[in-house]
């Protein structure tokens, strides 16, 4: 009977630690939404964002750490780094053009083939390394990071991971990516909107307005600066989902397969 390989085994210290970044990355992307009005985050809304910004680098790192410890083997390591380079020179393909970004679509596929635990290791390492390609550091690069994670991670979650194939399972990945695409937009939208002057215009955060006040700028927000990008990466994942994922996935599926991740790396000792 076919089962998954996983080139990650998730461990209990690695979910708890997942956890515990899935957490403080919620916080740090939704605080604008959470804090109370007279809070003193509230009145630190130009710093926050950087505040934020180094716990997540410190949490990424846990993260990544306790993942390694739990079981990335030389082989996992291995598919990471072609794979993690792959995604990072996909990036600029169609930087600045409409969001045509074919990087995500590398993300679904190799998330649904190699697992959660690999795809959120993917995904963080993947973006960290097209920011030093293209000059991208910043203080976004952790959230980006994070929500990158997420995004790969959860193609690894969907359902029937050993007996769906064919068009139904491009058919999941096409949705999940179209959905996924659109959400990946939207959270890096609220690592960046708080940075915006509150007297600039009626779209940007304005610290102690209620919460219905700010959320109502924050969709005029993505309406106005991000929604035909993000529609651009989601029919771009789409299309080459649709286009070139059996051909991806047959590779992805046949080089798991062929390193055997779940098989233990041995040396043999010296003939004598």
């Amino acid at each position: 009977m076919n089962r998954r390989l996983h080139a990650v085994r998730l461990g209990p210290r690695s979910l708890a630690a997942l956890a515990l970044t899935g957490a403080v990355g919620l916080v740090a992307f939704c605080w604008p939404f959470l804090a109370p009005p007279r809070s003193q985050l509230s009145a630190h809304a130009q710093d926050a964002p950087w505040l934020f910004a180094g716990l997540l680098v410190l949490l990424v790192a846990v993260v990544a750490a306790t993942i390694s410890e739990s079981d990335l083997g030389p082989k996992a390591v291995a598919m990471l780094g072609v794979l993690a380079a792959t995604g990072a020179a996909l990036r600029p393909i169609g930087a600045g053009t409409a969001g045509l970004e074919p990087m995500f679509f590398l993300m679904v596929l190799s998330g649904r083939v190699l697992g959660p635990g690999f795809g959120f290791t993917l995904g963080s390492v993947t973006m960290f390394a097209s920011a030093l390609l293209t000059g991208g550091v910043g203080p976004w690069l952790p959230f980006q990071m994070l929500a990158m994670g997420w995004f790969t991670m959860g193609a690894g979650l969907l359902p029937g991971p050993v007996r769906l194939r064919g068009r139904a399972e491009l058919l999941l990945l096409a949705v999940y990516g179209f959905l996924a695409a659109f959400a990946y937009g939207t959270v890096m939208n609220l690592a960046g909107w708080p940075f915006m002057g509150g007297g600039a215009s009626g779209v940007s955060f304005v610290a102690g307005d209620p919460v219905a006040a700010n959320l109502a700028r924050f969709v005029a927000y993505c309406t106005a600066t991000s929604l035909g990008w993000d529609l651009g990466r989601a029919l771009c994942t789409v299309v080459l989902t649709l286009a070139l994922g059996p051909a991806v996935l047959r590779a992805l599926r046949r080089a798991t397969r062929r390193a055997a991740f779940e098989t233990a790396v041995t040396f043999d000792g010296p003939e004598r």
